[in-house]
């Protein structure tokens, strides 16, 4: 399996949104209404707020390939671009999404050591991220790979208020 990665920049926005919507469709649609989900698609995901994201300076986002074909994405911030600043000198992973049929190729195992990687490269401590606390399978991914829970935050859907889990790790 070959896995590599590609910058994605103002070109690539149309690609990263449907893929940002299928991939938070698949993680979240059964435990979320339609109406939520679409009202999220199009304040988190329209192509503006895309742009904004993709041109800040502190951010970071990957596209990631396993043989060639479009598997999934992640996004990496630093400084004032983390969505919270709860962890001093670190780095955010704020998106690591893969698709349905990539999962267990050990892809987000791939994205966790380069987000480390990034981390130690910048100088910082700390890699942290949020979970919702109703994804089992992320909590156990990032517990094994040496994540430790430290605080929670709520992430608002829609009408719905959700608990997400903050995990972070030290950058040895």
């Amino acid at each position: 399996m070959n896995i590599n990665m590609t910058p994605i920049k103002n070109d690539n926005v149309d690609t990263l949104r449907d893929i940002s919507i299928e991939t938070f469709r698949d993680t979240f649609g059964d435990y979320n209404s339609e109406k939520d989900m679409q009202n999220y698609f199009d304040t988190a995901y329209n192509v503006d707020e895309l742009k904004k994201e993709i041109n800040e300076q502190n951010s970071n986002f990957k596209f990631v390939f396993c043989d060639h074909k479009l598997a999934g994405y992640l996004k990496l911030n630093i400084g004032d671009a983390q969505s919270e600043l709860k962890v001093k000198n670190a780095l955010e992973v704020e998106r690591i999404y893969i698709k349905k049929e990539f999962k267990r190729n050990g892809l987000g195992t791939f994205l966790i050591n380069y987000a480390m990687e990034q981390a130690k490269r910048n100088g910082l401590s700390t890699v942290w991220l949020g979970v919702w606390e109703k994804n089992e399978a992320a909590i156990h991914f990032y517990k094994r790979m040496g994540f430790r829970e430290f605080d929670d935050h709520i992430f608002q859907l829609g009408n719905d208020q959700q608990r997400d889990l903050l995990f972070k790790k030290t950058v040895r």
